[in-house]
C-alpha cells in the first residue's frame, strides 16, 4: 500500500487549529453567547469563525453573534452571556426579580416582559435575539447608585462559587440550569423598590400593593440602607405608603428618621386623591381616611 505523505506544515496546522477548537471549548460553555469582537481578543479570527459556523461546531443566532448549539436561545442564557463573558453591568430586577423568586404564585397573569437594569447601553443584537418574552432594559441608576460586582460573582467556574449568594447593593446571585451558571438579581428588598420606580406609567397600584402583601419577610438590615441611597422621592413615599397598607411587622425595625422623604406634593395619579401622610395623589380606591373625610383630589398644578 502506497505511503501518503503529509505536508509538516499542513500537520502543523491542523494541530493548532484542533488545539484552538478544544481551547475555545474550555472558554465558551455550550449555549451561551459572544459577539465577534470577544472571540478576537481570544484570537479567533473571522476565517476562523466562518470554518466553525460552516462546520456547524458554533451557529450565529444573530448576526455577528456566536454560540456552540445548545437548544433554543433562552433569555436567561442571553442576560449570563453579558454579564459573565462580555461582562457588562446588568442585573434582572423589577417585577420579573420578584418572580424569580417567588413572588408571583398569586399574581393573576404571567409576565410577558424581562426587566433587566443596567449601568451601560447594552449592544443593538440583544434586542434582535430570537426569544420570549420581551427584553426591557432600565436605567440601573436612575435613583439608586452604581453597584460594584465583585469579580467572582460573574465567574462560570464552580471554584469561584464560594463567594456565597449576597451581592452589594441589594443585588444577589440565583443559580440557573444545569450548570447553576450564576443569574445576577436584585434581592426581594431592591426588586420592590425598583417596580415602584415604573409607576404610574409601567406598573400599576393593584400590582404594588398584591407585592407588598406578600413581601412580609422582608429584611429591614437589607431595606435600610437601600431606602436611604434611595434618590427617588416618589419610590420613598409609594414605599411606605403600601408598607402602611400591609403593616408587616420588619416595618418597625426601618428607621424613617434616616430616610428624606422631601416636600410638596406629588401628582402621581392625575385626579387621583391626595394621601395625607405622604402628599402623593394614589387612586380613589386606596385613599385613606382623613380626620373624618376623606383627603382631597387635587390638580396637577397641586
Amino acid at each position: 500500500m502506497p505511503s501518503v505523505y503529509v505536508s509538516p506544515i499542513l500537520l502543523s496546522m491542523a494541530i493548532q487549529n484542533s488545539e484552538k477548537l478544544n481551547h475555545l471549548g474550555h472558554l465558551l460553555p455550550e449555549g451561551l453567547l459572544v459577539d465577534a469582537a470577544w472571540l478576537e481578543k481570544q484570537s479567533y479570527s473571522r476565517a476562523l469563525r466562518s470554518q466553525y459556523v460552516a462546520s456547524g461546531w458554533l451557529e450565529q443566532p444573530v448576526r455577528g453573534v456566536f454560540r456552540r448549539p445548545r437548544g433554543e436561545v433562552s433569555w436567561e442564557q442571553a442576560v449570563i452571556s453579558l454579564q459573565t463573558l462580555l461582562e457588562y453591568p446588568v442585573s434582572v430586577g423589577g417585577r420579573t426579580a420578584l418572580e424569580l423568586q417567588g413572588y408571583a404564585h398569586y399574581l393573576p397573569y404571567a409576565q410577558l416582559q424581562v426587566h433587566l437594569y443596567s449601568d451601560a447601553k447594552l449592544p443593538g443584537w440583544v434586542y434582535k435575539l430570537p426569544i420570549e418574552p420581551e427584553l426591557v432594559v432600565h436605567n440601573r441608576q436612575r435613583f439608586l447608585p452604581a453597584v460594584e460586582v465583585p469579580s467572582w460573582a460573574t465567574s462560570l467556574t464552580e471554584s469561584s462559587a464560594g463567594g456565597g449568594n449576597a451581592l452589594p447593593g441589594g443585588l444577589r446571585i440565583s443559580p440557573w440550569g444545569h450548570w447553576n451558571w450564576p443569574l445576577i438579581v436584585s434581592t426581594p428588598e431592591r426588586a420592590f423598590l425598583e417596580y415602584l420606580d415604573e409607576l404610574p406609567n409601567r406598573a400599576t397600584f393593584h400590582m404594588a400593593d398584591t407585592f407588598m402583601e406578600g413581601l412580609g419577610n422582608l429584611r429591614p438590615r437589607h431595606l435600610q440602607p437601600l431606602l436611604e441611597a434611595t434618590r427617588s422621592i416618589k419610590v420613598k413615599r409609594l414605599f411606605f405608603f403600601f408598607a402602611d397598607r400591609q403593616r408587616h411587622a420588619w416595618l418597625k425595625w426601618i428607621d424613617r428618621s434616616r430616610i428624606d422623604l422631601g416636600s410638596g406634593k406629588r401628582m402621581l395619579v392625575k385626579g387621583g386623591v391626595l394621601d395625607p401622610a405622604y402628599q402623593i395623589t394614589v387612586p380613589a380606591e386606596f385613599a385613606r381616611e382623613e380626620g373624618n373625610g376623606i383627603s382631597r383630589s387635587i390638580s396637577p398644578s397641586g
